[in-house]
C-alpha cells in the first residue's frame, strides 16, 4: 500500500469527545470513591456502632465497582477514538477515517475545494440545544469544503457513521474541520491537480521543428 502523508486531526470529533470523556471519568471516579470511603470506614472502626457512615453491603459494593470499571473502560475508549478520527492524503485518494468508518475518496471525484468559516456554514444562532453547544465554540474556525462529483457509496450509508456537521446541503461534498486547514488545503489541491492532470511529454514534431529552426539560425549567423 502506498505511503500516506500527514494525518490531519478532525477537530469536530476531537471537540465532541473532549465534551464527553470528563463526564464519563467522573462517573468512574465517584462510585469508586464511595466504595473506598465506606470500606475504609468499616476497616477503621472495628466496632460497627462507632462507625458514623452507613455499612456497605458486599453486593452493592460489587455493583458500584462494576459501574466504575465500565465507565473507566468507556473513558479509555473515547480517548483512543479521539486519535482515530483524521483525514490522510495518499497518492491517488483521500482517506477519511473515523472510529467507525474508513472511507476512500478518489481525487477524480473531487471537483473543487473551497474554504468557509464554520459559523457561516452552521450559524449557531439558528441552532438550539446540543447542536449549538457543539458548534458555538468552534464557529470561528476555518472549514475545508471538498466538493465531489458523487460519493464513493450511498450518502445514507455515510450519514449513519458521520456527524451531520460533515454536510451542509444536499450536494455531494464533505465539510472537513482539521487542525491545520491551510496546509491541508494546499496539499489536497496539489495532489488533486497532479492526479487529475497527467504530465504529457513534449510532442516529437515540436522538438524537431525547434531543432531545425535552431540549425538554420546557426547557418545564417555563419554567413
Amino acid at each position: 500500500m502506498a505511503q500516506g502523508g500527514k494525518k490531519y486531526r478532525l477537530v469536530l470529533y476531537e471537540h465532541m469527545i473532549n465534551r464527553w470523556w470528563p463526564a464519563t471519568l467522573w462517573l468512574a471516579l465517584i462510585p469508586l470513591a464511595n466504595v473506598g470511603v465506606l470500606w475504609g470506614a468499616q476497616l477503621y472502626f472495628t466496632n460497627p456502632a462507632d462507625n458514623p457512615l452507613p455499612a456497605l453491603p458486599d453486593q452493592t459494593a460489587m455493583i458500584l465497582l462494576a459501574v466504575s470499571g465500565l465507565a473507566f473502560v468507556f473513558t479509555a475508549a473515547l480517548l483512543i477514538a479521539r486519535g482515530l478520527a483524521y483525514v490522510q492524503l495518499f497518492p491517488d485518494h483521500m482517506l477519511l477515517a473515523t472510529p467507525f468508518m474508513r472511507l476512500k475518496v478518489s481525487y477524480k471525484r473531487i471537483v473543487r475545494i473551497t474554504t468557509s468559516q464554520v459559523g457561516m456554514l452552521y450559524p449557531p444562532k439558528s441552532m438550539s440545544g446540543n447542536d449549538r453547544e457543539i458548534i458555538a465554540p468552534i464557529s470561528s474556525l476555518t472549514a475545508i469544503v471538498v466538493h465531489l462529483t458523487s460519493y464513493p457509496m450511498p450518502r445514507k450509508s455515510i450519514e449513519a457513521f458521520l456527524s451531520r456537521f460533515f454536510f451542509y446541503d444536499q450536494t455531494p461534498h464533505f465539510v472537513l474541520i482539521v487542525d491545520d486547514w491551510m496546509k491541508f488545503s494546499m496539499e489536497l489541491e496539489s495532489r488533486r491537480v497532479s492526479g487529475s492532470v497527467p504530465r504529457r511529454p513534449p510532442h516529437p514534431h515540436h522538438t524537431t521543428r525547434t531543432s531545425g529552426s535552431g540549425l538554420l539560425d546557426d547557418l545564417k549567423n555563419r554567413r
